[in-house]
């Protein structure tokens, strides 16, 4: 049976997080890293968080 949402804390979504960069999956990994930094009350490693895993989106480069 898989977990109710609710329950999970910043720990998981941050171990969900390394496991979906290190498969490949940058934003995915970027989404769960924003829900563990939502759930951290401490707003500097909130943004210590967020500073290890950006948005792909905005730190790509285009080549042709």
């Amino acid at each position: 049976m898989l977990a109710d949402p609710a329950d999970l804390t910043a720990a998981d979504h941050l171990d969900a997080a390394r496991e979906m960069a290190a498969a490949g999956w940058p934003f995915l990994a970027h989404l769960l890293a924003e829900e563990a930094a939502r759930l951290t009350a401490d707003p500097a490693t909130a943004a210590a968080i967020r500073a290890a895993y950006p948005d792909p989106n905005l730190t790509r480069t285009e080549t042709d």
